[in-house]
């Protein structure tokens, strides 16, 4: 049975940090590629942060040079760190595992940002 977990969300004030854990368990994690997207009320679910299986990142726009994603194999979890967050960064941010056509999420975990 595969299980992403998210943890780490919460209220922060604007200008403020918070990180972000996935752990994921049921599945060979060194061989997927991770990923953070987040879904704002009335919005479309976007992606935030991805990192390969090789480790290489990408980011949206919205968030590069604030947000940092990176893995821990041995952890089998992915982490985003987000500083400097700004009130549009008030989500619901998920965990996404993906290998070709597979793909599993996590249940999400509530960012709150406050002005």
């Amino acid at each position: 049975q595969v299980q992403l977990v998210e943890s780490g969300g919460g209220l922060a004030q604007a200008g403020g940090s918070l990180r972000l854990s996935c752990v994921a368990s049921g599945i060979t994690f060194s061989i997927f590629d991770m990923g953070w997207y987040r879904q704002a009320p009335g919005k479309q679910r976007e992606s935030v942060a991805t990192i390969s299986r090789g480790g290489t990142t990408n980011y949206a726009d919205s968030v590069k040079g604030r947000f940092t994603i990176s893995r821990d194999n041995v952890k089998n979890t992915v982490y985003l760190q987000m500083k400097s967050l700004k009130p549009e960064d008030t989500a619901v941010y998920y965990c996404n595992s993906r290998r070709s056509v597979i793909s599993y999420w996590g249940q999400g975990t509530q960012v709150t940002v406050s002005s």
